[in-house]
Parts: C-alpha cells; sequence; structure tokens
C-alpha cells in the first residue's frame, strides 16, 4: 500500500473551467505556480454556453489538455429539475446574494462534477483538484460553502488507493480581490463569460453580471465585456 500512495505525480492538478471570471483567474494562478494543469469543462445544458466556448478558448491558448463532457443527458432526464440556468424558467434579475437567485442552483452539480474530477485525477495520477468556489457563492449556493468543501476534501482522501486533495482558493475571498488577484497576473477577462442569460451580449441585469460589474468597480477598472 505504501508504494501505491507514492504513484501520483507531484504538482499535476486538474482544475474544473468553466469559462468564468472565477476559474479563468485561478487558471492564470496555476500557471504562474508552474503547476502541470489538465482541465475538465461541464456543458450541463447551461442557458450561458458561452462559457464553455471561453474555457476552450484559454486553454488552448496556454496549450492546457483540455476534455469538455456533456451532462446533458442529466438535465434531458429531469434529474436537475427547474433550475433557472437549465430550463423555461427566466434568470433573476438584481444582487447576487437575493433570494430570487436561489431559481439558478442546479441541484447537486458541483459534486457530480467534483467526482467526475476525481475520477479524471485517479486516470492521469493528478495530486490534487482546483476549483472556483468564491466567498460570494455562499450565500445562494450550497455546494461552494466551506462546509461542502471540506466534506468533499474527506471524501477524496479514501475514494481510492492514495489521498486526492481538493482545493478552492478563493473560497473566503470576494470577487473583487479576485480580480485585484487577476489584474496583477494579466488575465485576459474579455475572454471569459459570466452573464447567467444566453445572449449575444452580456445583459448587465443578472445577478452574475450584478456581481462581476461591482468587482471590476472597486478596482477602479472597466470590464472588457460588452453589455447590452
Amino acid at each position: 500500500m505504501s508504494q501505491e500512495k507514492s504513484t501520483f505525480i507531484p504538482n499535476r492538478v486538474v482544475l474544473i473551467a468553466s469559462g468564468g471570471l472565477d476559474s479563468t483567474t485561478l487558471l492564470y494562478r496555476l500557471l504562474a505556480e508552474k503547476k502541470d494543469i489538465f482541465a475538465l469543462t461541464f456543458n450541463y445544458g447551461q442557458k450561458h454556453i458561452k462559457e464553455v466556448e471561453c474555457a476552450r478558448v484559454n486553454c488552448e491558448m496556454h496549450h492546457i489538455p483540455h476534455k469538455i463532457l456533456s451532462l446533458e443527458s442529466i438535465t434531458k432526464a429531469g434529474l436537475f429539475g427547474k433550475s433557472s440556468l437549465t430550463s423555461d424558467l427566466s434568470i433573476p434579475e438584481g444582487d447576487y446574494d437575493d433570494t430570487n437567485m436561489m431559481s439558478t442552483v442546479v441541484p447537486n452539480r458541483n459534486m457530480i462534477m467534483i467526482s467526475l474530477a476525481l475520477a479524471y485525477a485517479i486516470s492521469i495520477r493528478a495530486e490534487a483538484i482546483y476549483y472556483g468556489a468564491h466567498a460570494g457563492d455562499h450565500a445562494i449556493y450550497p455546494d461552494c460553502r466551506p462546509v461542502f468543501v471540506e466534506a468533499m476534501q474527506q471524501a477524496a482522501k479514501v475514494c481510492h488507493y492514495w489521498p486526492i486533495k481538493i482545493h478552492a482558493p478563493y473560497l473566503h475571498v470576494p470577487k473583487g480581490d479576485i480580480v485585484k488577484e487577476g489584474l496583477v497576473l494579466h488575465v485576459d477577462y474579455a475572454k471569459t463569460w459570466t452573464c447567467y442569460k444566453g445572449g449575444e451580449q452580456a445583459c448587465g441585469k443578472c445577478g452574475s453580471c450584478d456581481e462581476r460589474l461591482k468587482a471590476f468597480e472597486v478596482n477602479n477598472v472597466s470590464d472588457p465585456l460588452d453589455y447590452e
């Protein structure tokens, strides 16, 4: 068993790359840390499918091995219920932490994604998984809260012959500070997508856009995305 525990490859990691602001900043952080990155992106039938293309562009630009997995069959089978991200329900507008944003919850989404990332990490002998949950997510999204991350970390220790680490570096970091870090890392935020609506341009009104715009505002810089 001691030999089994030594078979992961140090510095090799799996990044859950959504194509959004947080995971793209995390991508740049891992690049700066000289990690050997393998990226996973998920198409679960979300209206903001444009984020998947952003993930592809960023990974391709940095020559990162990248897999895009479809979870659309789960959505079509109705297992995700009537989330406004994946159904005909309207995307709510207002502040990111308003209770009406609860309609955007996709049940157990992150556990499913992390579980698949764990399988991938095991297959490529990666030592860790990274995902971009941040402090602003706590109010609405249960699978972005510290207690969830801690539980998944415990599961990742025992799901295979050697423990795998799960990291959420922005778990206690507000979005404004993530943008601040990204500006230092020279993240090209024009190649990220945050809006929950499926338009050609960001709406500027949904909770996700609202939080993003405020994050740039506190850093006294303009968001490079075009808004309606």
